[in-house]
């Protein structure tokens, strides 16, 4: 079956290519770090992604691959979190709030990939660029809030967007993009089924789909041959399948896309926490009457499949582990602050600066706390910190965040450092914070730079430890403090990540210096 609208197939068909002759298999999860309510599309030879990031900024990574094995962060579609002051840690925060599932879609037309999604209930935002990594550029607000929407380019070059939860709309935009002109609703899913959400929108074959997950263990389809706006007969995809990786959950949500072959893959994300949700790939054949299959092993999502028939990638992507300098002069994708950061309090260069943005004693509500997805199952990770610069009262370390969290890092009080173990970091149901943390182990520190080093174990099913440790010549580290255990809940959305951060408890001023940061699996 060949595509005919963006998301899955643009441009003319290509010639027949060599296929790319890489491992026979690939193994799910394609990705484990968290990227969830993934909408998937390919240009040409490229496929992209986008993913939902909450509060952390930017927002909206642009993930690229060749192959759909191998990913790397190419970009961020929403430069900064300019929704209202509360993104900004200022007087008010964002947590689970910010960018959900939302929808990536290229033009061929205009050459242009196209952001959409809705903030805080209240309206819609269009974000547009000609790379996809960049720069990304708001277009336009719409007032009417398109939740967990889906973006079709149609073949007649029309922008349509499908959208809503369990009553499913459908929007047509104005030919520029920046208007709603009509929407209408178009499904009510019936009681039997639930809840569906999490739009994709798709034609092919000349037939009008919307892609619909059940939260969190089902997907559906529905499927209309009198145009966008319906009539649709609704099909089950998937129930309560077993998924690839041990102790997570039903893959679900995300979307559909075909190779240049014409293959068909469905990339959807596995509830996995304590790590998050995380991306997985599973072929998909078609019925002769235009609904998807997806296909199984032994009656489950597989945990291995034949590689796609791709052409040879023309390169190799960029890893999302290993070792960060800070080179140049800006930070790499791989990167994301806890909400908008104080861009007057840091810098990069050749390594990385941070100089404290905010007096608190709640690392919750501190400005400029920089985050790392974790790698899974396991995965380490080591910074080099030069503290010399810091100043009386002043935190900064290496933690494990989440709304239960905790860390490792220098405390510099009345002259005196110290490497401290702190855990007890906690918010509650609402977001907010109902511990500040307790020390839970010291050594004193001499000199001017140490090691601080985070390993988690974010594998699915249960809570996980998390272990902190300190070294002072980057070679011998010493345990410091008890095993920290991570949550399975779900409910923050986010995984768990990674944070470096620098705050100060009595006045601004000081600095710390970062020239080495290393994410590294076992």
């Amino acid at each position: 079956m060949l595509a005919t609208a963006t998301g899955l197939v643009t441009g003319a068909l290509l010639p027949a290519i060599p296929a790319h002759a890489a491992a026979a298999t690939f193994t799910n999860p394609v990705i484990w770090q968290d990227f969830a309510d993934i909408d998937i599309i390919r240009v040409g030879a490229t496929y992209y992604a986008s993913a939902s990031t909450m509060h952390y900024s930017p927002g909206a990574p642009v993930l690229r691959s060749y192959d759909l094995v191998n990913w790397e962060i190419a970009g961020h579609s929403v430069p900064v979190l300019d929704f209202g002051t509360k993104y900004d840690l200022n007087g008010a925060r964002g947590y689970v709030r910010g960018i959900w599932a939302s929808s990536l879609a290229y033009r061929p037309s205009s050459r242009t990939f196209y952001w959409l999604g809705q903030i805080d209930f209240a309206r819609t935002y269009i974000y547009t660029a000609t790379a996809a990594e960049g720069p990304w550029n708001r277009l336009t607000t719409i007032s009417t809030p398109y939740y967990d929407a889906g973006l079709l380019v149609d073949t007649d070059d029309t922008l349509y967007v499908a959208y809503g939860n369990t009553t499913i709309s459908v929007a047509q935009l104005s030919p520029d993009g920046r208007n709603q002109v009509r929407t209408q609703q178009v499904f009510t899913t019936p009681s039997s089924v639930g809840t569906l959400e999490g739009a994709r929108f798709y034609k092919i074959n000349g037939q009008y789909y919307i892609f619909l997950t059940r939260p969190a263990n089902g997907q559906y389809i529905l499927k209309s041959s009198g145009g966008p706006f319906g009539p649709y007969t609704m099909r089950q995809v998937l129930l309560d399948l077993r998924g690839p990786i041990a102790g997570g959950g039903v893959p679900h949500q995300g979307g559909l896309v075909q190779t240049q072959s014409g293959a068909w893959y469905y990339m959807a994300f596995v509830d996995a926490y304590p790590g998050g949700r995380v991306p997985a790939l599973a072929p998909v054949t078609w019925t002769a009457d235009g609904w998807p299959v997806v296909q199984l092993v032994n009656g489950a999502w597989g945990t291995s499949y034949p590689s796609p028939s791709v052409p040879t990638p023309p390169r190799q992507v960029t890893p999302m582990t290993g070792v960060d300098t800070f080179d140049g002069t800006s930070l790499k994708p791989r990167w994301e602050w806890n909400h908008n950061p104080d861009n007057t309090k840091w810098s990069v260069n050749n390594g990385l600066t941070l100089r404290t943005a905010t007096v608190t004693n709640d690392l919750y509500w501190a400005r400029n706390t920089l985050t790392h997805r974790i790698q899974g199952p396991t995965s380490t990770a080591t910074v080099q910190l030069d503290f010399s610069a810091m100043r009386d009262g002043d935190r900064a370390g290496l933690a494990l965040l989440r709304d239960s969290s905790a860390w490792i890092g220098v405390k510099r009080d009345g002259g005196a450092t110290r490497v401290v173990m702190v855990n007890g970091l906690t918010m509650d149901g609402n977001w907010n914070t109902t511990g500040t943390g307790t020390e839970a182990a010291s050594a004193a520190v001499s000199g001017s730079r140490i090691w601080l080093r985070a390993s988690a174990d974010i594998r699915p099913g249960a809570a996980r430890p998390g272990t902190f440790s300190y070294s002072t010549d980057g070679t011998n580290f010493i345990r410091l403090g008890p095993t920290f255990s991570m949550g399975n809940d779900w409910r923050f959305f986010m995984g768990y990540r990674f944070a470096l951060f620098h705050h100060a408890t009595q006045a601004l001023g000081g600095a710390v210096r970062i020239p080495r940061f290393e994410l590294a699996t076992p």
